[in-house]
């Protein structure tokens, strides 16, 4: 479930990369960082889940951190 969840993820945030590159438009940066924190979520959970734990937790503090980023940009913008 996780797994999928990841490349789903991992897929709206690469498409939202290549449309801002494509069309030097980057009105839609805010929700890809929001998508890739997600993403580090994600993957966060699973290390958890696989008892590697410093990695699990540098990858949830990421998350935390592009969630911060992506909430000033939207209040920003």
């Amino acid at each position: 479930m996780l797994k999928i969840l990841r490349y789903v993820l991992s897929v709206i945030t690469l498409l939202l990369a290549s449309y801002g590159l494509i069309t030097k438009s980057f009105r839609f940066g805010e929700i890809m960082i929001f998508f890739l924190g997600l993403s580090m979520l994600v993957m966060g959970l699973e290390e958890l889940r696989n008892e590697r734990k410093v990695t699990g937790w540098s990858l949830i503090g990421v998350f935390l951190f592009s969630l911060y980023v992506s909430i000033e940009g939207f209040l920003l913008s």
